[in-house]
């Protein structure tokens, strides 16, 4: 995992590059959420003669989890797209500042900046 320092105090400012870059971003990630949530799905329904099986149970389980995680991811991918259309893109959720640039990039849906991340994430 890459651990870089981003500093939200740099040049922040999205070009109309940066921001069609980041919403092509968006909508392939939505569309990859939305696919892996149907093959999971499909998958739970097509085992249901084996749930007796624990291993079979245990893959179940799996899915579940998976699903829950591909579901949170949209709601953020679509959250992001949301204020992509509302002008409120890159700006963050709890001080309102400018999300660096660069974390944008690595994270398209991100809601806070970094130093706001990092405070939430402190408090758990």
């Amino acid at each position: 995992m890459n651990h870089q320092i981003i500093d939200d105090r740099s040049p922040t400012a999205l070009s109309a590059e940066d921001l069609a870059a980041l919403r092509e971003n968006l909508h392939e990630q939505r569309l990859f959420r939305r696919e892996q949530l149907l093959q999971l799905s499909s998958a739970a329904t097509t085992r249901t003669d084996a749930v007796l099986d624990r291993r079979a149970a245990s893959q179940i389980e799996v899915r579940v989890k998976l699903a829950a995680s591909a579901r949170m991811v949209l709601t953020d991918v679509e959250a992001a797209l949301a204020r992509m259309d509302e002008g409120r893109y890159g700006a963050c959720h709890r001080c309102r500042g400018p999300i660096a640039r660069e974390h944008l990039m690595i994270v398209p849906q991100a809601r806070c900046c970094t130093r706001c991340r990092h405070v939430g994430e402190a408090g758990r």
